[in-house]
């Protein structure tokens, strides 16, 4: 399909099913839009299935905002085996003598996982080292040392265990790995884990039971599926702005504060005890509900940081 220069911006809340990468799936809606300017809002590995938000056209530029959402997955892990990819895709052997992890055990150790963690992200990802992906350095045999990061884990609940086995269900923030997390529960049980199947369930409100599985966009109907650019800031204050206002803001310039009406705060339903969203950003909407721009507080102005219409 030729590329369309008038596609609207939207989002597509997808089910990513297992075997694809998260581009083969990018690419897929850039031949069932025609446009060729789309991106997703968090990777998922091959093996994982679920929750892929993906932005079309301008809401591309609203990728940040997806990501400053919580993330909910479902993860079964198997103790005794280990991976250099800390998933059951890379070459899996067994731990000699791996020690027998009873429940009890597993979950007195869950708590230490809870809340802001230090993380070392796993060889096998797409994290940049000296400009190269982390991974592109593993497949070549070099050795690859990856920094700690804090994450936020705002909840992490043991579904079943059937040893070697077990499921968890996981909240956390961005940029969390859920196989290193498996690692981690391995490692502090003087044993070893590896992640054999992944879902994400939910980004935000975007949740898995919602979303339309790739393969089911078509060309002439891909839009009966799209959202609206404001549902990628759910979690933004809201405010209205008249025509003179949102003129302004759509050539850059801070309007007063008084200009905009607020409008009611934004049900967070979602959202994990704990989460809490970003305080110096809000999203402005003209009368009919569309979203105008995002701005900036700065002390009694708002400036624009991104104008979308």
């Amino acid at each position: 399909m030729s590329p369309k220069k008038d596609v609207p911006p939207c989002l597509l809340n997808l089910d990513k099913p297992p075997g694809p990468t998260s581009r083969t799936v990018v690419d897929r809606v850039v031949r069932v839009t025609g446009c060729r300017k789309v991106g997703h809002a968090g990777t998922l590995d091959p093996l994982a299935t679920g929750v892929l938000v993906v932005c079309v056209g301008r809401a591309t530029r609203l990728v940040p905002f997806v990501q400053q959402l919580p993330k909910r997955y479902r993860a079964v892990f198997r103790f005794g085996l280990t991976s250099p990819t800390d998933d059951v895709d890379g070459p899996v052997a067994e731990l000699p003598e791996a020690p027998v992890i009873d429940e009890s055990r597993l979950r007195a150790v869950l708590p230490a996982f809870v809340g802001r963690i230090e993380q070392v992200p796993p060889v096998y990802s797409a994290v940049k080292i000296d400009g190269r992906r982390a991974y592109q350095k593993a497949r070549s045999g070099r050795t690859v040392l990856l920094a700690p990061r804090t994450v936020t884990v705002y909840d992490l609940r043991l579904v079943r265990f059937h040893y070697p086995d077990f499921e968890l269900e996981i909240c956390c923030s961005g940029g969390t790995y859920v196989r290193a997390l498996g690692r981690d529960i391995g490692k502090s049980l003087g044993t070893a884990a590896i992640m054999v199947s992944l879902t994400r369930t939910a980004i935000g409100p975007f949740r898995v039971e919602q979303a339309v599985r790739p393969e089911g966009l078509q060309p002439e109907a891909w839009q009966d599926h799209a959202l609206p650019p404001a549902a990628a800031v759910p979690h933004l204050r809201r405010f209205e702005g008249d025509e003179t206002v949102l003129r302004a803001l759509r050539h850059g310039q801070a309007v007063p504060m008084d200009r905009l009406r607020p409008l009611p705060p934004p049900i967070l339903d979602w959202a994990p005890p704990g989460w809490q969203p970003p305080e110096d950003v809000s999203a402005v909407f003209d009368d009919a509900g569309r979203l105008v721009a995002l701005v900036r507080h700065q002390r009694w102005r708002f400036q624009p940081c991104l104008v979308l219409d």
